[in-house]
């Protein structure tokens, strides 16, 4: 039986599923501005821990570098993954419901 879009849209399911996208949003967002402010100050206030040598041709300044864009793609990558597994489903339901 195809329910109106208001129906849906006033329904606890539906205000289930923006809730359960903006937590996941909000908390993602957070672990990457803590990831990216943090090293942002590192290098503003621990330059002298960040020119420390590591090994013969790297220091850590370059290591917490591509540490912070590797994290923010696995971010990005957990992002997706629930989106596709979790989120998408429940909202092709939602769309049927409509049909």
């Amino acid at each position: 039986m195809a329910r109106s879009t208001k129906e849906i849209v006033e329904s606890q399911r539906f205000k289930a599923l923006v809730r359960k996208r903006w937590s996941v949003s909000i908390i993602l967002t957070v672990l990457l501005f803590v990831i990216y402010y943090g090293y942002i100050l590192t290098v503003a206030y621990g330059k002298n821990f960040l020119a420390e040598k590591v090994g013969v041709y790297t220091n850590y300044g370059i290591i917490f570098g591509v540490l912070t864009i590797i994290l923010s793609w696995l971010l990005t990558v957990f992002y997706v993954i629930w989106a596709n597994s979790s989120y998408d489903k429940e909202v092709d339901e939602l769309k049927k419901e409509l049909q």
